[in-house]
């Protein structure tokens, strides 16, 4: 493997600084970059200065978040002291990871919000957004979104996926993700196409200067591009163009890992992507299933090494002796050994209306059984799939850092916790998107000595 191009040492300005809009996609960016042999921390917070200090030399500096189900005054209240922090650290690429559905909206998770005030933070009026992440089976080509619909599902336009289009917070109805973003306020896109990857890179060049060019003479303060990408050879395009400017100048780069996967494939330093079953687990484990994806479920019905526990969603919201019976009814599976897994969608019915407020109970209900546990035994291995209840639930356990173990499967990554409370410190954590991971997923985390 060619040796990273720009090697970090002690005194110098990590790379790459990223912000995730979830948790899981957060982990995804820091699995990519540490396939690769850069050394990665993902912060759940802007760090403090001691626990910066404490991850030592990075060459590239996560912080996970939650902006994808934010409204925009959140989002801008989130995303401020996050550009300010990244300014401040001297980063070249600050990489807003967004979903690889690109699934936002107008009121939640808005583009243009993120793009807007991390672009204040930046030197560079140009806005890379890169539109496809081929090892998840995300395709864009001529500027629309096409995703695979579980790990070896059919391939769907965005607007026609049987989960993605009836996402619960953030619906995707349009494939094009001009128009896409454009309707979240973005004002004009450039967007390079795949066969311009063909041409020479002096062509490539030109057309993206021509294209820039047109958007700063219709008064635009920023210059969003956005590149299709259709296949892993054309990463290595999209990454050289990204990072010819970002050699000059801070520049926001916005899109899925597809944005590291990028430079990586261009620095010629891209590590062999590995997946592989976690070491054997020490103790029993927890796994808390908050994903209304069908992909999950079937993962859920496959898990035969748990003690399954049905959770209802709204009666977790609604009751609080229903929720403290469920507490217990866990715990005590755990505290016998057993393990166990909590699912809010274990037959199948969806009902979204309040996925949010859901999400947050979800996360307090998880804090509470990994915060009985410590007392008793404390556990060493959880999952959470769902993409907002992984948001949520991390934020609510005393956690300010998650390094990378291994990938159980693509985009799903095992993280070491780092964390002030001794009893959660060195814990280890998996968290799931809706749409990834293979159907044994579940039975290879809990697999024991």
């Amino acid at each position: 493997m060619t040796a990273f191009p720009v090697p970090a040492r002690e005194g110098r300005a990590p790379v790459i600084g990223w912000y995730g809009d979830d948790f899981t996609g957060a982990t995804d960016t820091l699995a990519t970059l540490a396939h690769a042999g850069l050394r990665a921390m993902l912060f759940l917070r802007v760090p403090a200065q001691d626990e910066l200090a404490a991850a030592g030399a990075l060459d590239a500096v996560g912080i996970a978040g939650a902006a994808r189900a934010m409204s925009v005054p959140a989002m801008r209240e989130e995303l401020a002291p996050v550009g300010a922090f990244f300014r401040d650290l001297g980063v070249s690429v600050l990489h807003y990871k967004m979903c690889s559905t690109f699934d936002s909206a107008p009121d939640k998770g808005n583009l243009c919000t993120a793009i807007r005030t991390l672009g204040a933070y930046v030197e560079s009026p140009f806005v890379p957004v890169v539109g496809g992440q081929p090892n998840l089976g995300r395709y864009c080509v001529f500027s629309h979104l096409y995703a695979q619909a579980g790990a070896h599902g059919q391939v769907y336009r965005i607007d026609r996926h049987p989960t993605m289009s009836h996402h619960p917070v953030t619906p995707m109805g349009e494939s094009d993700l001009r128009l896409h973003m454009q309707a979240q306020g973005v004002e004009s896109m450039g967007s390079m196409h795949y066969p311009e990857y063909a041409q020479s890179e002096e062509a490539q060049d030109a057309s993206l200067t021509a294209q820039r060019n047109r958007l700063a003479e219709g008064g635009q303060g920023q210059q969003p591009v956005l590149f299709d990408v259709a296949h892993e050879a054309h990463l290595a395009h999209v990454g050289r163009m990204i990072w010819r400017e970002a050699e000059r100048r801070m520049l926001l780069a916005v899109g899925a890992s597809s944005v590291a996967r990028s430079l990586l494939a261009h620095w010629g330093c891209a590590g062999k992507e590995e997946t592989r079953a976690p070491g054997p687990a020490q103790g029993p484990v927890f796994v808390f299933a908050g994903s209304l994806s069908p992909v999950t479920l079937g993962q859920v019905r496959a898990a035969t090494a748990y003690r399954h526990v049905a959770v209802d969603g709204a009666l977790l919201l609604d009751d609080a002796a229903y929720r403290s019976r469920k507490l217990d009814e866990v715990t005590a599976l755990l505290r016998s050994g057993e393990n166990a897994l909590a699912c809010t969608n274990l037959s199948g019915a969806v009902d979204t209306s309040r996925a949010p407020l859901v999400a947050r109970i979800s996360a307090d209900f998880v804090a509470q059984v990994v915060g009985r546990m410590a007392g008793i035994a404390p556990l060493r291995r959880v999952g959470i799939a769902g993409g907002d209840t992984s948001s949520q639930v991390t934020r609510a356990l005393d956690v300010w850092g998650l390094s990378y173990l291994c990938s159980v499967s693509p985009g799903v990554t095992l993280s070491r916790v780092h964390s002030h409370d001794r009893q959660l410190d060195g814990m280890e954590l998996m968290l799931k998107g809706g749409q990834v991971g293979s159907e044994d997923l579940f039975n290879r985390f809990a697999a024991r000595a």
